[in-house]
């Protein structure tokens, strides 16, 4: 299970810790010179008509029609409920947003062989793309023995590659790399010869997040970069490779302004060196220099949310108070200023476990419709590159009645998963109706989104803790050409609260000015055709 909002860690630093790093200061507003020019009204994009589902263990995939998101973003399901129409239509998950399917939710027989005796010339229906695996921690720590994939403390005594010849002990790092190749079986599609096996995932995610706490900072580095070089020698040409533990910096989900001025974690920054005892356990002097990020195609900013971020009776708008948009958005735009890597996060769509907060103990609460709609529309206007949509649980049955034991009650499929309906929606919003924008020469306008509060007196490009802070309805914009995308919201707003933002795009000769009437926490997506700047 991903822990990324695990860890409480401003709980337990201090708030005088914060104040040791230098808060940017708030944009200065921008006046208008002169009148608004004249306004162009965005097309808003339709929004499918359905009643929501209210059985426990189910939600229909039919919420929307076909659509496909573009060839240059990719959307892995690792949810729960394919069981629900994969007999109906096996391909409908692919005609449903999703471009790829983790090895655990594929179809056996069909999409993976079960075991390793593979049928002669049996092959796997999916394409290499359409094909994910998420590598657990529980593979390094029980078939190879590596309990430092669970406890970091444990890095200096790692075995990195057995450097005797006659060496048998498969308990280390580099077996347990090489081992993975041999997944071409379940697909049908190794090679002739075993030494040019590999994994033919199209992605594949490393998920043991033992860097949260890290006691020997520079034996990690060297193991997590060994691991990911590793790997990449061990998969195919066409597989993307990234880990749950790489990104630049991880804001657990809080947004907070200091985080916009955070350095670089350390597995991030730290490149590999020798230490005392590295080369008897097999350190090649080849990744001397190198860190994981070398290694990897992606980073994985991102953060399951809590309950607070779905309770719309908790407080949202202070710098430590947790905020669905703002931390969905904020995690992009720290890590983005850090690397241009591609992004992938992972998404819930139901609370993070998290003893610490109320409400919080089991996973069973699922984001209200705005915030599984908006998560689906929002990120993308990041420029992030992927998403992993994940669940802790696989297959639903139906209507089940009430859970004997109360510790089950609200859990599995005693859930109501309504959400993926609503986020399926959002997904068909954005890509159904405007794939087109993603051809790899939009620009993503993100802190530089220019709106105003006023009515036009003054603007500002604000990042996602300064709208939090303000309490301000949040808007973002994406440019390709002579087309802008908008999307807006007022988060946690009342149904029949009303709220406007005007959003304005004065570059590379456009002149525009538009203003968003919004209702309550309505996710609103627009479009417009932009004029050049003197063009009547």
């Amino acid at each position: 299970m991903k822990l990324m909002a695990l860890l409480v860690v401003t709980s337990v630093m201090g708030a005088s810790a914060w104040l040791w790093h230098r808060i940017p200061p708030a944009p200065v507003a921008i006046e208008l010179q002169g009148p608004i020019p004249a306004q162009t009204r965005l097309s808003s994009t339709p929004r499918a008509q359905f009643t929501p589902n209210t059985r426990k263990g189910y939600y229909s995939i039919d919420v929307v029609g076909d659509f496909t998101i573009p060839s240059t973003k990719k959307i892995i399901f690792n949810g729960a409920g394919r069981n629900l129409h994969v007999d109906q239509d096996r391909t409908k998950l692919f005609r449903r947003g999703f471009s790829a399917v983790e090895r655990s939710r594929m179809v056996p027989n069909v999409e993976v062989w079960p075991d390793e005796n593979t049928p002669r010339g049996w092959q796997s229906k999916l394409s290499i793309s359409q094909r994910a695996y998420i590598v657990y921690r529980n593979y390094f720590t029980q078939s190879f023995g590596l309990a430092w994939a669970e406890n970091s403390e444990k890095a200096p005594e790692t075995i990195y590659k057995n450097t005797s010849p006659t060496a048998t002990d498969k308990n280390n790092i580099y077996q347990a790399c090489v081992e993975l190749r041999g997944h071409c079986y379940y697909f049908g599609d190794c090679g002739p010869n075993g030494n040019n096996w590999k994994a033919t995932f199209g992605t594949i995610i490393l998920d043991m997040e033992n860097s949260f706490w890290i006691k020997h900072e520079q034996e990690h580095a060297n193991l997590h970069t060994f691991l990911m070089k590793t790997l990449q020698e061990n998969v195919s040409p066409e597989t993307e490779l990234g880990s749950a533990d790489l990104f630049a910096h991880n804001s657990f989900g809080y947004s907070r302004a200091i985080d916009y001025t955070a350095q670089p974690d350390a597995l991030f920054r730290l490149p590999a060196k020798h230490t005392t005892t590295s080369r008897q356990r097999g350190m090649p002097d080849e990744i001397v220099g190198k860190s994981p990020s070398d290694y990897t195609d992606f980073l994985m900013p991102g953060t399951y949310y809590l309950y607070p971020e779905m309770n719309y009776a908790e407080r949202h708008l202070y710098d430590g108070d947790r905020h669905w948009l703002a931390a969905l958005l904020g995690e992009q735009e720290v890590n983005m200023k850090m690397s241009t890597k591609k992004r992938i996060a992972w998404q819930w769509l139901f609370n993070q476990q998290n003893a610490e907060f109320a409400n919080n103990a089991q996973a069973n609460h699922p984001a209200p419709p705005a915030i599984a709609e908006g998560t689906a529309i929002f990120y993308w206007f990041t420029g992030a590159y992927g998403v992993m949509f994940w669940d802790d649980h696989k297959d639903l049955i139906p209507d089940q009645p009430l859970p004997t034991d109360p510790n089950e009650r609200g859990l599995g499929n005693d859930r109501n998963y309504a959400c993926y309906e609503h986020y399926i929606h959002g997904l068909w919003r954005i890509f159904g109706h405007h794939s087109d924008l993603f051809n790899g020469k939009e620009t993503y306008l993100n802190e530089a989104t220019e709106c105003s509060y006023d009515g036009g007196k003054t603007w500002y490009g604000y990042n996602a803790n300064q709208i939090k802070t303000r309490d301000l309805p949040f808007a973002r914009a994406i440019v390709n050409g002579n087309q802008i995308l908008v999307a807006a919201t007022k988060a946690y707003a009342q149904p029949n609260q009303k709220s406007q933002i005007m959003v304005r795009y004065v570059q590379n000769g456009y002149q525009f000015y538009t203003t968003i009437n919004l209702k309550g926490d309505e996710i609103y997506l627009g479009r417009a055709t932009m004029k050049r700047a003197g063009v009547r």
